[in-house]
């Protein structure tokens, strides 16, 4: 059996997660929808996305494109508590 040792450090990470991200291209997996957009802003609560789009199909993730992405505009927010997974993303739209 293999164990972990009784003693576990942690570490924490200064500019990680979205603070990293800030100013790039970002696609955000929501419950519901994909969320693409450029990161303006970050707090506990919600991000803000400018050139945003709600991405309805992805296509083949090995595309340069969106097979269907529709522009919702600048100044999105979207809350902490919807969101499941987010990235950089290089994808058009």
């Amino acid at each position: 059996m293999k164990v972990l040792p009784a003693k576990v450090e942690v570490v924490e990470v200064e500019n990680e997660g979205f603070i990293s991200l800030l100013g790039q291209q970002v696609e955000i997996r929501c419950n519901v929808y994909i969320y693409a957009g450029t990161l303006v802003g970050v707090n506990q609560s919600c991000v803000k996305l400018d050139n945003a789009a709600i991405v309805y199909e992805t296509g083949p993730h090995s595309d340069k494109s969106y097979k269907d992405a529709q522009k919702i505009g600048d100044n999105q927010y979207i809350q902490m508590g919807l969101i499941e997974s987010f990235g950089p993303c290089s994808k058009k739209y």
